[in-house]
């Protein structure tokens, strides 16, 4: 796996194939070791897949961690490697960090596929009883410490709770690997605490409609929303996948199965045909 020197730090990802450049952007609390069964099924293209700052075998500089933070290291990432004309594919933040930069170098992006991403701001309403109750656990200071940074319960329950096919005990413990300790889990509670709930956090509630209002806009730009099915973690439900057809030029929706919210784990060979038939219709490779 190839590193590289970003801002004060390093970024690690993965790197295969030759051709237009397809980015693969994770969420939390995973790594670029999600998509090591998506990749071999994309076909052709260079496909980089970088763990984000603080994730991963990626660097752990002493910041915040928000959202701005790792938009800041990824834009330095792509900077760094010298990405033009891409094709971005991102689950969970790493589908709200693809759209973010998308919208702000749309001069750079041939294509936009996503699932189970923030796509747009949210209600506390619009959450189940049980998530609301987690959400509020997690913005608590103190309760989030000694849930995530403590317990480190988030790792373990994202890669067999969050899934329909709980991950074996070598893949759980590649993804537990980058945080053996409290400190090291402050990434993971940052991301959890940043979900756009009741208008807060507020800076980062405009960052996402100003993405939104880019997706509106940009028919010239082909998008693929990969949905699924038969699991409470889902972020986007039904009701979000309308409202995304709804609000997003140029969107195709492809159901691909039976999943839960880390769907990379349940549907790697169906979420890497979707891009891959998409890609190709739309010649972007």
């Amino acid at each position: 796996m190839p590193e590289i020197n970003v801002l004060d730090s390093t970024l690690h990802y993965e790197d295969s194939g030759e051709g237009t450049t397809f980015v693969f952007l994770h969420g939390n609390p995973a790594s670029s070791h999600v998509w090591r069964n998506v990749l071999p099924g994309v076909g052709a293209g260079r496909l980089l897949a970088p763990d984000l700052i603080g994730m991963g075998r990626s660097g752990k500089p002493d910041i915040s961690y928000d959202f701005a933070d790792h938009a800041r290291y990824l834009d330095a990432w792509f900077d760094a490697l010298g990405l033009e004309r891409v094709v971005l594919v991102g689950h969970d933040w790493g589908g709200a960090l693809a759209l973010d930069w998308a919208a702000r170098h749309p001069d750079r992006v041939l294509g936009l596929a996503f699932f189970e991403s923030i796509v747009k701001p949210m209600a506390w309403e619009e959450l189940s009883p049980q998530a609301r109750k987690r959400s509020e656990a997690i913005r608590t200071p103190g309760i989030g410490e000694e849930m995530i940074r403590e317990q480190n319960v988030f790792v373990h329950q994202a890669f067999t709770g969050g899934v329909l096919t709980p991950a074996t005990d070598e893949d759980l413990q590649t993804y537990l690997a980058p945080y053996p300790t409290p400190e090291s889990r402050r990434p993971i509670l940052a991301w959890a605490r940043q979900m756009p709930l009741g208008g807060e956090p507020a800076e980062l509630v405009a960052r996402i409609e100003a993405y939104d209002a880019w997706l509106a806009k940009s028919p010239d730009v082909p998008k693929l929303l990969m949905t699924f099915e038969g699991s409470p973690t889902l972020l986007i439900g039904e009701e979000m996948a309308a409202w995304c057809q709804a609000n997003i030029a140029a969107l195709e929706t492809v159901d691909c199965g039976q999943a839960g919210h880390h769907a990379a784990e349940d549907r790697p060979e169906e979420i890497a045909a979707a891009v891959s038939d998409w890609a190709d219709r739309h010649g972007l490779r």
